[in-house]
C-alpha cells in the first residue's frame, strides 16, 4: 500500500498533498449530484407522458451527469 500513496520510492512525500480539487471543485461535484436527484425525483413523479417527466427531468439529468460532474473534475484554479 506504500507504492499506491507515494509518488515514487525516492521521494516520500504523499500523493494527496498535491491534491488539486478545491473548494470549487467540491461544489460543482455536489451541484451535480443535487441536479441528478432532483432529476430524478421529478422523473418519477410526473405522469408517463408528461412535460415534467419527458423535458424537465432530462435536462436536469443532462446538466448534472453532462455539464456539472464532468466539470468539477476538469476545473483547476489558475
Amino acid at each position: 500500500m506504500g507504492k499506491l500513496f507515494y509518488n515514487s520510492e525516492k521521494t516520500a512525500t504523499p500523493l494527496f498533498n498535491n491534491w488539486s480539487f478545491s473548494k470549487i471543485n467540491y461544489l460543482l461535484f455536489f451541484a451535480g449530484i443535487l441536479f441528478i436527484i432532483i432529476g430524478y425525483i421529478v422523473m418519477s413523479s410526473g405522469e408517463t407522458y408528461s412535460f415534467q417527466s419527458l423535458s424537465i427531468a432530462p435536462i436536469m439529468l443532462f446538466i448534472g451527469y453532462i455539464i456539472l460532474i464532468p466539470a468539477s473534475l476538469i476545473y483547476r484554479k489558475g
